[in-house]
């Protein structure tokens, strides 16, 4: 982790206690300006490494043999967090004069950068050229966000978020098992409109999609992400699809179908819509007296059934996973779905349970296959539920081949 001088450094304590929950080990450089901005003693409690911040070991509040070179051949990724305007423009430049830019410097370990900076300076033609260059040569980036800054102003230039540099790191050191491939995930609930103001939708919050996405992408792959209501970041690496009713997600699966080696249906699709959504807000004082609000549902569109039906005439060598949230029943359900389906695989996921299925970080499935065998899964987090399903995607696109 190499720290620049800027107010974003505030954040880094938070981002290395998040990689370092992540199983990292992490080792921290500051530049000399930076260590006004953090104090490298609270970066090495929370390391258990030295955070150096001078380049001659005489100088080093380090021991001699974390030197620069020793450092960059450490590395299996180098995190840039801040990386300020003047530290991009030291990087393109390939100067060596700071701790920090000589460690870059020698490393070949891949590089990840963090932009903070005021946002005229973010779109000064310089910056940008300096960063397009350094893309150019293989560096990735993370952010920057728009927002308030700290020196007052309004615009990009906002470090990313902890979480986000965590997630891009996870990125950054994924594996190559699934290069080539291209998997579709759609993910959160829909919302079918009554009137301009109110509409049908569900609690999904898209939890369980996202981390299937965001593994996929770590294994390599092209991820494109149909997202329907939620509040959730795209994670890095992902094209991601905004959409809002049933018949909007069909449309956007639909167009990227084609190209898609793989489809994992995790969306909360609504089962029916109103018939006739009014163009504009009904209000109760319309109501004849005593009477209430009647709406009539009609059938929206089985789009995993469809999506099979479609890989079967095609002939295509695609792997299809369905979800079925249930709340009784859970197997017995999930048997009959797929066999209705006709999917490669079905997840259920009971949503009775208090610590499993909406709202939480935690999910207990069933994997079900066609011929009727059910896997049992513990609980665990929906990011570990991902691992899980993507394992086993992989072993169905080999008997595909």
């Amino acid at each position: 982790m190499a720290v620049s001088a800027g107010i974003a450094a505030y954040k880094v304590p938070e981002l290395v206690r998040a990689l370092v929950r992540e199983g990292h080990a992490v080792r921290c450089v500051l530049t000399p300006n930076a260590t006004r901005f953090v104090s490298p003693l609270v970066l090495e409690t929370l390391t258990g490494h030295p955070a150096g911040h001078q380049l001659f070991a005489g100088q080093a509040a380090v021991p001699s043999e974390i030197d620069h070179i020793a450092l960059a051949d450490w590395a299996d990724l180098c995190v840039v967090a801040p990386a300020t305007a003047d530290l991009l423009a030291r990087l393109r430049a390939g100067m060596a004069d700071d701790l920090v830019s000589a460690t870059l410097l020698a490393t070949r370990a891949p590089l990840l950068v963090a932009p903070a900076m005021n946002v005229n300076m973010w779109e000064h033609p310089a910056t940008r050229e300096n960063l397009e260059v350094l893309v150019g040569r293989g560096v990735r980036t993370v952010g920057p966000e728009s927002g308030e800054l700290a020196c007052g102003w309004e615009g990009q230039g906002r470090m990313s978020e902890p979480a986000e540099i965590a997630a891009a790191v996870a990125l950054a050191l994924g594996s190559e098992a699934m290069r080539g491939e291209t998997v579709l995930v759609t993910a959160g609930g829909t919302r079918e409109p009554i009137d301009t103001v109110r509409a049908i939708a569900n609690r999904s919050s898209g939890r369980m999609g996202f981390a299937v996405a965001a593994e996929a992408a770590r294994r390599g792959a092209r991820v494109v992400l149909v997202a329907g209501s939620t509040s959730l970041p795209t994670p890095p690496g992902v094209e991601r699809i905004d959409v809002g009713s049933a018949l909007e997600m069909r449309d956007a699966v639909l167009a990227a179908l084609p190209d898609a080696t793989v489809v994992v249906k995790a969306a909360a699709v609504a089962d029916f819509r109103p018939a006739s959504p009014q163009e504009h807000k009904i209000k109760k004082e319309t109501l004849p007296e005593g009477e209430s609000l009647h709406l009539e549902l009609v059938p929206n569109p089985d789009i995993l059934a469809e999506l099979c039906r479609l890989t079967r005439e095609s002939g295509a060598q695609r792997v299809i996973v369905g979800f079925a949230a249930e709340s009784h029943d859970v197997v017995a359900a999930a048997c009959r779905k797929i066999a209705r389906k006709g999917c490669d695989l079905l997840v259920a996921n009971d949503v009775s349970r208090s610590d499993a299925g909406f709202d939480v970080d935690t999910n207990a499935v069933h994997f079900v296959s066609p011929d009727g065998e059910v896997e049992e899964l513990p609980l665990l987090s929906k990011q570990e539920v991902a691992v899980q399903l993507l394992d086993r995607v992989a072993k169905l696109r080999d008997g595909h081949r």
